[in-house]
């Protein structure tokens, strides 16, 4: 997966995930690595777009996606401070929750720079769920008096 560098972190998850792929003519051409965290949480882990096929919105429609499926659930993920990325997500509906200190410098065994930024901090960004679970009660309860 391209959305992250460092095997040994996607090791960390891929066996516990849901693994979304997007697919343009046939070929495999965006994921989406997401696992439950309990008490509500999703966690995206990781989302990648092959670089021929970024910016043209297949990031941004694989999240929508993904969070669509859960519709009940609160959403996070965990980022650098990479300016784009940051401002992706924060026009996909996520703002910030909180960071980890010194995540990237502990746990990766090289240091990332993007965007000439060097990472340091796991940056914890969430977006609320879309219902809860009362409101997909009530409409399942509607729809069956409608039927």
């Amino acid at each position: 997966m391209i959305g992250d560098e460092q095997e040994s972190m996607i090791d960390r998850y891929l066996g516990d995930c849901l693994l979304f792929i997007g697919f343009i003519d046939s070929i495999p051409s965006a994921c989406c690595a997401v696992t439950t965290e309990g008490d509500g949480i999703m966690e995206i882990k990781n989302l990648a777009v092959l670089p021929e096929h970024r910016n043209k919105g297949i990031g941004r429609s694989m999240l929508e996606y993904v969070e669509s499926m859960f519709p009940d659930k609160v959403f996070q993920l965990g980022t650098g401070e990479t300016p784009s990325t940051l401002r992706f997500y924060h026009n996909c509906g996520y703002n910030y929750s909180h960071r980890i200190p010194n995540f990237f410098i502990d746990n990766y065994d090289h240091t990332i720079i993007e965007e000439g930024v060097e990472l340091k901090d796991m940056v914890y960004l969430r977006k609320p769920a879309m219902c809860d679970n009362n409101s997909l009660r009530n409409n399942a309860i509607r729809h069956l008096a409608l039927s």
